[in-house]
């Protein structure tokens, strides 16, 4: 029996969001998870040091672990390295992008949100997609790396601070006229926020993000992949992190949350 493999990357936990999206449209594959915590967070890093890492870990990684697609699932990631990767691999790679034209679809008040990191918000990659599918509506952009602590605290077990949260979020909370109805979460580890973000409104909002979207694009490429091509039997899920971490207790949350999502094993590869 062969069975169709494929590599879910990002710099931390985010990318367990897609993740989910990507197993519910494709059950019959095997996914390794691969995040990077020794280089996280990827929005500070530079655009030379970024692509130059990830087409070295990844290359080591497919080594030992092969493939048939890769989904790289980070916003940093994809805006910067997702052309120079696809040209360094052979096998299909699937990126990322904030979900601007799904958010213009379903907003009722023409105001959206649009919720990621600074270096996404910053990148002209990002305004493109504004001028493209949202024209004649408001975007209002909240830019923050702290939210994507706080989904990486989650997952190992802290108690998240609301008043943080609120404390982010603000500047729309306080819109008396044109808070955002819809929000683009336009970073992967945001969806694992969802119920605490949602809480910060007292009206519901449209959550937005682009899981749903890139695992239809993984179900279409992998039709287009020959079957035992790698003749791998089905396997558990596993995940592996490339630091070794020095709180065990934390570690053990994390673990005790891969599992939860599917994943037979969390280990450190240390690339």
């Amino acid at each position: 029996m062969s069975v169709k493999r494929v590599l879910i990357f990002d710099s931390g936990v985010g990318g367990l969001s897609v993740f989910e999206q990507v197993i519910k449209l494709n059950p019959s594959i095997q996914c390794q998870y691969l995040f990077d915590n020794a280089y996280f967070p990827y929005g500070e890093l530079k655009q030379t040091q970024l692509v130059a890492r990830l087409t070295q870990l990844l290359t080591d990684f497919l080594v030992q672990y092969p493939a048939q697609l890769i989904v790289i699932a980070c916003n940093s990631a994809s805006t910067i390295a997702l052309k120079a990767l696809r040209q360094h691999f052979s096998i299909p790679i699937v990126g990322v992008v904030p979900a601007i034209k799904p958010a213009s679809a379903v907003t009722r008040n023409n105001v959206i949100g649009l919720l990621a990191t600074p270096g996404t918000i910053a990148r002209d990659y990002t305004h493109q997609l504004i001028a493209q599918f949202a024209a004649g509506k408001t975007v209002l952009s909240i830019g923050s790396t702290q939210l994507v602590k706080l989904a990486e605290d989650k997952l190992k077990g802290k108690t998240l601070d609301q008043e943080e949260l609120l404390t982010i979020l603000a500047p729309w909370l306080n819109q008396q006229t044109a808070m955002p109805d819809t929000l683009v979460l336009g970073c992967t580890h945001f969806p694992l926020l969802k119920p605490e973000i949602q809480k910060c409104f007292k009206k519901p909002v449209n959550l937005v993000d682009s899981g749903e979207a890139i695992a239809l694009r993984v179900k279409q490429l992998l039709c287009d992949v020959k079957d035992g091509s790698l003749p791998f039997a089905k396997e558990p899920h596993q995940a592996f992190y490339t630091k070794a971490f020095n709180n065990t207790q934390h570690l053990a949350s994390l673990s005790n949350s891969f599992t939860k999502y599917g994943f037979s094993s969390l280990a450190c590869c240390e690339l």
